[in-house]
């Protein structure tokens, strides 16, 4: 069982063409519990960000999980306990992790299922 808090606002992924820098807006001003995160590759720039600071057009708007407490590097099992009961709900999930925690963000539209799957399969999601 986990502990999952629900960040406050919506939240875009992004996409921007390969070799573009970062806007600078998203790299620092951060509100309290906001995230940013980044990934580089020879195919693009994927961003994930508050939807209020998108550096691009989305289709979907997302909400973001994120768990409580430090996670323990060394246990696979975290993140699939979460992912699996929301793909058994069918709802879309995005994950990335930190050192620190794992995120996930669902569309936002189907908030309510995937708290739903998740207090299902036992964990506590604090909104």
């Amino acid at each position: 069982m986990l502990d999952i808090a629900l960040l406050p606002g919506d939240y875009a992924v992004c996409r921007l063409a390969a070799g573009s820098a970062l806007p600078p807006d998203l790299a620092g001003g951060l509100s309290d519990g906001d995230v940013v995160t980044v990934s580089w590759t020879i195919d693009g720039v994927s961003v994930i960000c508050p939807a209020a600071r998108a550096p691009a057009q989305t289709e979907t708007t997302w909400r973001c999980l994120r768990v409580v407490g430090p996670s323990d590097l060394a246990l696979s099992e975290g993140l699939a306990t979460l992912v699996d009961p929301l793909a058994k709900a069918r709802v879309t999930v995005v994950t990335f992790s930190t050192h620190d925690t794992d995120y996930l963000l669902v569309p936002a539209v189907r908030l309510d299922e995937a708290i739903a799957a998740l207090d299902r399969a036992g964990h506590r999601v604090r909104t």
